[in-house]
């Protein structure tokens, strides 16, 4: 792990990288370069290198409401799981929102996701809600931070 790097999202080439991780892990939701950028303007979004290979990303979205809600989210790709980058992403992100006032984290799964299910749970999250999308067949969960 002391060869990983998270660095955030600066320009269209990490953008592109940012795109490739986020639709390969949550195909359902796939997204369009120009609305990677979209989100870019509102949301922090992190790419996670193993030297120079693209191991997985993040994005945090900034606390809203009167509850402070923030939504971390951290995706790895297959084939790099389960060696604790998720954990340096989600990490990152969580401090990153609790240093924008964040007092409520959440995140959001595509059910058939099975290591992110797993991740969320054993990080702290509990299931809130289990949805499919209108028009979608897709199942997700949205998982909250269990306050310790």
């Amino acid at each position: 792990m002391s060869d990983l790097r998270i660095a955030p999202v600066v320009g269209d080439p990490m953008l592109e990288e940012w795109r490739r991780v986020h639709n390969v892990v949550v195909p359902p939701a796939a997204l369009e370069f120009d609305e990677v950028r979209e989100r870019s303007g509102r949301n922090r979004l992190e790419n996670a290198y193993l030297g120079d290979v693209l191991v997985g990303c993040s994005t945090v979205r900034p606390p809203v409401g009167e509850d402070a809600v923030a939504t971390v989210i951290a995706r790895v790709l297959p084939g790099f799981r389960r060696r604790g980058f998720g954990t340096a992403l989600y990490e990152r992100g969580l401090a990153h929102a609790r240093g924008l006032g964040a007092r409520v984290i959440e995140t959001c799964v595509l059910a058939v996701n099975e290591d992110g299910v797993l991740f969320g749970r054993a990080h702290g999250f509990v299931e809130t809600d289990r949805y499919v999308l209108d028009g979608e067949t897709d199942e997700w969960l949205d998982m909250r931070l269990e306050q310790r």
